[in-house]
C-alpha cells in the first residue's frame, strides 16, 4: 500500500465529472482548489462533485483551499508583450494604469514596493527569466537596468532576490475566499507567503471569525520565512514547500538542501509536510515523466514528505490520471527502501502528553514485533499524526466516527481512514469489530499481530491512554 499521499490540483482539465472520478480511482488522497484562478462558483461546484464521488467510492478525500496571497505581479502591456534587451533601462511605475505598459516601463500590483527596495537590489520577474538591477528608487518610480532580457508578457510575478517584500500575507480577496472556503466545508486552508508565526496566528484568528474549522497549511515560499521557520511550523498544522517562488528568491542551487531540512524539521515538530511545484511538469504534455522527475518525487518520499503535489499536471494537463498513476508507482517503489522504514524520531526527548507517549510506544513496538497493522480509535486524528512521524512500513488505520477527521488524516503519511463509531459499540467488542474489518479487506490474516490504541473514555478528545497487542485468531484474553 502506498503510504505517501498524493495531492491533485483541480482546473479546466478536471471540470468533467468523468475525469474527476478517474483521479479518485487512480489514487488521489487530497484535492487542491486554487483560489488564484477561476471563480468561487467553480470551486463550489467542484467541491460538491468531490464529495459525491468520495461517497460513491467510499474513499475519504480531503480538500485544500489554497489562497492566492499577496502575489506581486507586473501589470499589462499595450501590445500584450515586449522584448527587453540586456543593458537597457526599464522602469517599474507604481502609478501606471493597468494596460499602459510599453518597452520603457510597466505598472505593478503592489503599490508599496518602493518602500521595500534599495539601490543594487535584484528584481526577478517571471520565475527569474527576466532579471533587473535597481539603479534608483523614488516614490513611484523604480529605475532599473536589464541584466537578463527576453520576452516579457502581461501579469508575470515579481520577486526580490533574497526576499524582503513586506506585503501582508492575507489580502482582502483572501479573507473573502476564506469565508467561502468555510461555507463549502474544506478540510485545509493554505496560507500563501507567511513571513513568520504571527502571520499564521492572524490567519487562524480570521478563520475562527468566519467559522472556518479547517486546519492551516503554511506555504513556505518566501526567503524571509526561512528565518522564522520554527515559529511558522509551530503555529501551523502542516507546511507546504512551495518551490516556485521560494526557488526564485533563494536560488535554485540552495533549494534541495532547504527542502530536505524543511521536511525533517516539520516531522521533528510533529507537523505534516507537503512537497510541491513542478514535480512532474513534463506530464502536462507527455504520458510519461522524465527521469529527473522520477528522481525528484522519489527523493522527497525517501526524505519523509507526507504528500507530493501535482499542479499543472492535473489542472491543465492532457493526462491528469496518468500523472497520478505515475506518481503513485514512484512513491510505492521509493517506499521499499530500508531507510524509509526506520526512524529515531524523538528517541532522546521527553513526550509531552500521554497520547504522544502511547503513539510513540505503539510505533516502536509495531516495528519490533513485525505487526501487520495498527488500529487507532481516534476523535481528532492526533494520535495518528504522531504515529505517522515514525518511519515505518506498517499501515496505520484511523478508526473514527467523524467524517471530517477521516478526510483530515488522508493527508498524513501511512494513515488510512476507516469509518467506525465507538459510541455505538460495546467496548469489549470494539477490538474484534476493528480486526474483522481488516480481515474483510485482506489486510491481516490469522496469526498476524495487530496493535490497537484507544482511550478509556469513549468519544472524548485527547483521551488515548492505552495500547493492546492482539494476535489475529487468538482469544482476547490471550493478548500479549
Amino acid at each position: 500500500m502506498r503510504r505517501t499521499k498524493i495531492i491533485a490540483t483541480l482546473g479546466p482539465a478536471t471540470d468533467s465529472a468523468t475525469v474527476l472520478e478517474k483521479l479518485i480511482i487512480a489514487g488521489v488522497d487530497v484535492f487542491r482548489l486554487n483560489y488564484s484562478h477561476q471563480t468561487q462558483k467553480h470551486h463550489e461546484d467542484r467541491m460538491k462533485e468531490i464529495r459525491r464521488l468520495s461517497t460513491k467510492h467510499k474513499h475519504a478525500v480531503a480538500v485544500i483551499a489554497d489562497l492566492q496571497g499577496p502575489k506581486v505581479r507586473i501589470k499589462n502591456f499595450k501590445t500584450g508583450k515586449i522584448k527587453l534587451t540586456e543593458g537597457r533601462k526599464f522602469k517599474i511605475n507604481t502609478d501606471l494604469s493597468t494596460n499602459d505598459g510599453d518597452k520603457t516601463q510597466v505598472g505593478i500590483s503592489y503599490k508599496n514596493i518602493s518602500k521595500d527596495l534599495k539601490i543594487k537590489d535584484t528584481l526577478l520577474i517571471d520565475d527569474g527569466r527576466i532579471v533587473l538591477n535597481v539603479l534608483s528608487v523614488n516614490e513611484n518610480i523604480i529605475d532599473c537596468k536589464v541584466i537578463t532580457g527576453g520576452e516579457l508578457t502581461n501579469n508575470k510575478g515579481v520577486n526580490i532576490q533574497g526576499g524582503g517584500l513586506s506585503a501582508d500575507a492575507l489580502t482582502d480577496k483572501d479573507i473573502e475566499d476564506m469565508s467561502h472556503a468555510a461555507k463549502i466545508g474544506v478540510d485545509f486552508v493554505a496560507i500563501s507567503f507567511p513571513r513568520d508565526g504571527n502571520d499564521v496566528k492572524k490567519a487562524r484568528k480570521m478563520m475562527k471569525d468566519c467559522d472556518c474549522n479547517a486546519q492551516i497549511i503554511a506555504k513556505i515560499e518566501r526567503a524571509d520565512a526561512l528565518n522564522n521557520i520554527e515559529d511558522i511550523i509551530k503555529e501551523s498544522d502542516a507546511i507546504m514547500i512551495a518551490r516556485g517562488d521560494l526557488g526564485v528568491e533563494v536560488g535554485d542551487a540552495a533549494l534541495p538542501p532547504i527542502q530536505k531540512s524543511l521536511i525533517k524539521k516539520a516531522r521533528d515538530m510533529d507537523r505534516a509536510v507537503i512537497t510541491a511545484t513542478q514535480m512532474m511538469e513534463s506530464m502536462i504534455e507527455n504520458k510519461i515523466p522524465t527521469r529527473a522527475e522520477v528522481f525528484d518525487v522519489a527523493n522527497a518520499v525517501i526524505d519523509g514528505t507526507d504528500a507530493v503535489m501535482l499542479s499543472g499536471e492535473t489542472s491543465i494537463g492532457h493526462y491528469p490520471d496518468e500523472a497520478v498513476k505515475s506518481m503513485s508507482r514512484i512513491c510505492e517503489e521509493a517506499e521499499k527502501q530500508h531507510s524509509v522504514r526506520v526512524s529515531d524520531h524523538r528517541i532522546n526527548q521527553n513526550f509531552e502528553t500521554i497520547t504522544e507517549a502511547v503513539a510513540m510506544s505503539c510505533m516502536y513496538s509495531a516495528n519490533h514485533i513485525g505487526a501487520k497493522a495498527i488500529c487507532s480509535l481516534t476523535e481528532t486524528g492526533g494520535t495518528c499524526l504522531w504515529m505517522s512521524r515514525i518511519s515505518s512500513g506498517i499501515p496505520i488505520y484511523a478508526f473514527t466516527r467523524h467524517t471530517g477527521i477521516r478526510r483530515r488524516v488522508a493527508l498524513f503519511r501511512g494513515v488510512y481512514p476507516m469509518k467506525f463509531d465507538i459510541t455505538h459499540t460495546d467496548p469489549l467488542e470494539a477490538n474484534k469489530q476493528m480486526i474483522d474489518q481488516l480481515i474483510e479487506q485482506n489486510v491481516v490474516e490469522e496469526g498476524d499481530f495487530v496493535i490497537i490504541t484507544k482511550g478509556d473514555l469513549r468519544g472524548k478528545r485527547g483521551a488515548t491512554n492505552n495500547m493492546k497487542i492482539i494476535q489475529v485468531g487468538q482469544a482476547l484474553e490471550h493478548t500479549l
